[in-house]
């Protein structure tokens, strides 16, 4: 069952109007079988089905986040408050990842495909040509992607050996290639080549990964503190490993499982050993 609450502007709840609400909802799409993942961004919405369909509602006005094309339906000021399936899209899809203005899938054979705004490099193209119709992302023949995540101009994959792509707006560093210029194809962060990745995050305009040891890496955009070193940059152009603080917290012996990034600030949750600090 997927359900949604808060700001229902341009129909980003897919509750068929366009006004708050204050308790979760649970949303009535036209899709069969299961929800198996979903993703939201600013105003726009995704869910995946067991059969590998996409469904999208909420913004869509300009740049065609929702993949719909003109016959996208019912429609109020540049909303979609329906869930509407993604019919351009000719196979199926693993995973969703919504960006500021745009959209990307993995395919079930590990491709990345993506739509929407691209003026700022987000869809990966090698130029700026935006738009509603889905399209895979050129020049990955033979990577297999396996996580896809992004922020609100740019995007990171990870593929099955383990290393991480990225490519978009670059202007806070959260690229990671030591440069603030934008990337307008995938391009593999070298810092982090001599690691195994296995998971990845994108907040607005920062970037964070997980090593297969448990450690954490983050960069990008640091002005309030949400890369969690101190004393960096607020532009943070590469990854920078953060360390916890273990003899002030009583954390102990940890590895580091998955993180989670917001506009300005950060979570991760660890893995402690059965060692250290045992519960009463």
């Amino acid at each position: 069952m997927d359900s949604s609450m808060g700001y229902g502007g341009f129909g980003a709840l897919g509750h068929s109007v366009y006004t708050r609400e204050l308790s979760p909802k649970k949303v009535e799409g036209s899709w069969e079988g299961r929800i198996t993942q979903i993703a939201t961004s600013g105003t726009h919405t995704a869910a995946i089905t067991e059969a590998g369909q996409l469904y999208t509602w909420g913004r869509d006005e300009g740049e065609g986040r929702l993949g719909l094309g003109p016959s996208r339906g019912p429609n109020e000021a540049g909303g979609l408050s329906i869930p509407s399936k993604v019919k351009a899209l000719p196979v199926p899809v693993v995973s969703v990842a919504c960006g500021g203005f745009f959209t990307t899938v993995i395919t079930n054979d590990g491709q990345l495909w993506n739509w929407g705004a691209n003026s700022n490099n987000e869809l990966g193209r090698g130029n700026r040509v935006g738009g509603w119709k889905p399209q895979p992302i050129p020049g990955l023949d033979g990577v297999h992607i396996v996580q896809i995540a992004s922020g609100g101009y740019h995007s990171l994959a990870l593929t099955d050996e383990g290393r991480v792509l990225s490519w978009g707006y670059g202007g806070h560093g959260q690229l990671g290639h030591f440069t603030t210029q934008n990337q307008p194809v995938p391009l593999v962060i070298e810092s982090l080549a001599s690691e195994k990745i296995v998971y990845i995050a994108c907040g607005g305009s920062s970037s964070a990964a997980v090593t297969d040891k448990g450690q954490l890496y983050m960069w990008g955009n640091a002005k309030d503190g949400q890369l969690g070193v101190p004393g960096v940059p607020e532009i943070q152009p590469f990854p920078i490993e953060v360390k916890f603080l273990m003899d002030d917290d009583g954390l102990g012996s940890h590895k580091v499982l998955s993180v989670a990034i917001g506009a300005s600030h950060a979570l991760c949750l660890v893995s402690r050993s059965s060692d250290s600090n045992p519960e009463p």
